[in-house]
C-alpha cells in the first residue's frame, strides 16, 4: 500500500480518529505501534513509519500500544472498497479461514496457489497469510482474555493457536504483558461479575457519524420471528457459524455497538465478529461518504439528512439470498411472515429466552422446501433448486468473490434477475458502488429529489450508499415504515 508520510503523519498529529484502522503508526525509538488517534505525544518525524496493518508492525517486530489498543480500532474501509485478490483474502482472513482450512484452504478459495497469494499480500501488505492471520488470533485471544473466565488453556484453542506455548509467546510478543497480566488489568478496569459460560460481551467500535434511525427502519422490518428480534433498539438474532450456532444481541451507542455473544464453541468468535461489523458496516468510513455524495447539489438534502447512512451487509449469505427469492412479488411484511413459517418448520431449535430456530440450511430447503413454502409455483421451484445449487456447491457464497463474477454466477440460477443479483452482490461482499437503479422504492426517490439514475458515474465508488438516501427519501416521503413496493418485496 502506498502510504503517503505527510498525510499520514498530519493525521497522527491531530489525533485523527477516522483513520484509526486505516494504517498503522509504528515509532522506532520505542518499538511501539499505535492507532493514529493514540493519545500519546506524538513522536518526531524521524521516528516513525507507517505500515498498513497490524501484522506488518508484528512481523518486523513491534508490539502493540497498551494505551490506545490498535487491535480494536475499526477495520479499513478499503477491503470493501476494492475487489482485488489482496482486498478478498483479507476479508476471507478476517472471517477465520486460515485457522478453519489454512492457507491451502484460503487460497484455494479464491482460487490461487498458496505461493501467488503469499507474494501479493506480502509485496502490498509487508505480511504473508499466517501473520495476517496471527495478528486476527492475537486480537481474539485478547478479548477472551479480558472479556471470559476462561481458562488460558481453552483460550489458546479458541483463538486458534496450535499450542499454549504459540498462544503464549504471541500474547507477550504482541501485548508487552503475559496473558494473566492482562486479565488482571481489565479485572481493575471493569470490575464486576464475569460472564456465563459461553458468552462474551464486547464492543465493536466504528467511525461515527452513524445514522442510527436507518437501521431501526432495516432491521426492525425485516426481523424474522424466531430467527431475530428487534426491540426498543436492541436487535437479536441467531448466527450460524463454521462449529455451531450463536446468538447475538447488539445496540448502538455513541462510538461503539455493544455486543453481547453466547456461542456453541468459542472458536467461533472471530468470524462472529467479522459477520456483525460486516453486517451493520461498521468499517465504513462514512465522512469520506457523505463527502463525496455531497458534490451532487440534487443529492446533497438527503446526504445531509441522514448523515453516516450504511449498507447492511449480512451474516450468512446463503440466507440472504434465499429470504430475498422467497421475498419476491410480495410485502415485506408477508416476506417475514413466510419466512418465519419456514424457519419454525425447518430450522434448528435454539435455546434462548426470545428466539426459537437457526435459519435451515440449504441441503434441508432443498429436500423440505415444498413442504413449507406457498404461493406461485414457480417461485417455490425457483426457491429450491438454488437451495440445491448451494447445498450441492454450484454456487459458491462467500465475502471473498469477485463482485462481476459473483453477478455473472447468481444470474445462471432460475427466478434471480438482476436487480436480486446486484442486491446479493451488495449485501454479501459488502460492496460500496451497486446502483439499484430498477428499484421501484429508489427511482422515486430519485424523482422527488430530482436525480437522473442514467447519469450516476459522479457518484462512484459510494453507489451502494447512494442507493439506500433513495430509499430513505420515498420511505420518509410516504410516511411509510415498509418499503411495500421495493424489488426486494416484489
Amino acid at each position: 500500500m502506498n502510504l503517503d508520510f505527510d498525510r499520514c503523519y498530519r493525521a497522527v498529529s491531530s489525533r485523527d480518529a477516522r483513520f484509526d484502522g486505516q494504517f498503522i503508526t509504528a515509532v522506532r525509538t520505542t518499538g511501539i505501534y499505535c492507532r493514529p488517534s493514540c493519545p500519546a505525544i506524538t513522536p518526531k518525524p524521524g521516528n516513525v513509519t507507517f505500515l498498513p496493518t497490524a501484522a506488518a508492525a508484528q512481523q518486523a517486530g513491534y508490539r502493540a500500544c497498551r494505551r490506545c489498543l490498535p487491535d480494536a480500532a475499526p477495520g479499513s474501509p478499503q477491503w470493501n472498497v476494492r475487489s482485488d485478490l489482496v482486498a478478498r483474502a483479507m476479508r476471507l482472513i478476517r472471517d477465520g479461514e486460515v485457522e478453519r482450512g489454512g492457507v491451502d484452504g484460503l487460497s484455494a478459495t479464491l482460487g490461487y496457489s498458496a505461493r501467488q497469494l503469499g507474494r501479493a499480500l506480502t509485496a502490498e501488505l509487508g505480511a504473508g497469510p499466517l501473520a495476517l492471520a496471527r495478528a486476527h488470533r492475537a486480537h481474539t485471544a485478547r478479548l477472551l482474555v479480558e472479556t471470559t473466565t476462561m481458562p488460558m488453556s481453552d483460550i489458546a484453542f479458541a483463538a486458534g493457536f496450535s499450542s499454549i506455548r504459540q498462544f503464549n509467546d504471541t500474547v507477550r510478543e504482541v501485548f508487552a504483558a503475559t496473558p494473566t497480566q492482562m486479565r488482571a488489568g481489565a479485572a481493575r478496569r471493569s470490575p464486576g461479575p464475569p460472564p456465563a459460560a459461553g458468552s462474551v460481551s464486547l464492543r465493536l467500535p466504528y467511525r461515527p457519524p452513524l445514522d442510527r434511525a436507518w437501521f431501526d427502519w432495516f432491521l426492525a422490518a425485516h426481523a424474522v420471528p424466531g430467527l431475530e428480534r428487534w426491540s426498543d433498539g436492541d436487535y437479536r438474532r441467531v448466527l450460524r457459524l463454521p462449529r455451531g450456532v450463536g446468538v447475538a444481541a447488539v445496540r448502538f451507542e455513541d462510538d461503539h455497538v455493544r455486543t453481547d455473544l453466547t456461542l456453541h464453541d468459542m472458536r467461533d468468535l472471530a468470524p462472529a465478529v467479522a459477520r456483525l461489523r460486516h453486517l451493520l458496516d461498521l468499517d465504513a468510513d462514512p465522512e469520506a461518504v457523505d463527502e463525496a455524495l455531497r458534490t451532487d447539489p440534487r443529492l446533497r438534502p438527503a446526504v445531509d439528512a441522514a448523515p453516516g447512512i450504511r449498507v447492511p451487509g449480512c451474516v450468512d449469505p446463503s440466507e440472504l439470498l434465499l429470504r430475498t427469492m422467497i421475498g419476491q412479488q410480495i410485502s415485506v411484511s408477508a416476506a417475514v411472515t413466510h419466512t418465519a413459517r419456514l424457519v419454525a418448520e425447518l430450522g434448528d431449535p435454539i435455546e434462548d429466552p426470545y428466539l426459537t430456530h437457526a435459519f435451515p440450511d440449504a441441503a434441508t430447503i432443498a429436500t423440505r422446501g415444498r413442504e413449507v413454502l406457498t404461493g406461485p409455483a414457480r417461485r417455490i421451484d425457483a426457491v429450491v433448486a438454488v437451495a440445491g445449487a448451494l447445498a450441492g456447491g454450484t454456487v459458491a457464497l462467500h465475502p471473498g468473490r469477485d463482485p462481476d463474477e459473483l453477478r455473472t454466477d447468481l444470474l445462471t440460477l432460475r427466478g434471480v434477475g438482476p436487480w436480486t443479483a446486484d442486491y446479493v452482490v451488495m449485501r454479501t461482499l459488502a460492496d460500496p458502488d451497486v446502483l439499484l437503479g430498477t428499484d421501484l422504492v429508489a427511482v422515486r426517490g430519485a424523482g422527488l429529489l430530482g436525480v437522473r439514475l442514467d447519469d450516476t458515474d459522479r457518484w462512484a465508488p459510494w453507489r451502494s450508499y447512494a442507493s439506500m438516501h433513495l430509499w430513505r427519501t420515498a420511505l420518509l416521503a410516504r410516511r411509510n415504515p415498509a418499503p411495500a413496493e421495493s424489488e426486494e418485496a416484489r
